[in-house]
């Protein structure tokens, strides 16, 4: 049986997952669909990033909901994206490293992006019991 506490954590978890994967997509379409003064706004993109960040937000949504339908297999994709993110911020920072142009606010949206997909993924991997050593 599911305590309480477990319960509401589900659903606050899932709602963040879902809420930001909505506001991920809508920023990266306005980015990469918008008017002419809205993809200028966006300055020094590094479009890679950009596409990878709109996309993901479709599978921020598909995890939230499962979260919320506590599917099995929401811990393993909460991780795969944290992963997914993780390598993406890596090929950004050896991007700005070889003197790639790109905007310092990337730097803030994908601290952000890694720590909340970390913060879901380990908060899975608790609720479902994985994370008790066993002995």
């Amino acid at each position: 049986m599911m305590t309480t506490a477990r319960s509401a954590g589900k659903w606050i978890t899932a709602g963040v997952a879902v809420i930001f994967g909505v506001l991920t997509v809508f920023s990266g379409a306005s980015a990469l669909f918008g008017s002419p003064d809205e993809q200028a706004s966006v300055g020094n993109a590094v479009p890679f990033v950009l596409w990878f960040n709109f996309l993901s937000g479709f599978v921020y949504v598909i995890a939230g909901i499962a979260i919320a339908l506590g599917k099995p297999w929401a811990g393993k994709l909460a991780t795969i994206l944290a992963l997914a993110i993780l390598a993406v911020f890596a090929l950004f920072g050896w991007h700005v490293w070889q003197g790639g142009a790109y905007e310092a606010r990337t730097v803030g949206a994908m601290s952000l992006r890694a720590a909340v997909w970390i913060l879901i993924a380990a908060w899975l991997v608790k609720a479902s019991g994985q994370g008790k050593q066993q002995g």
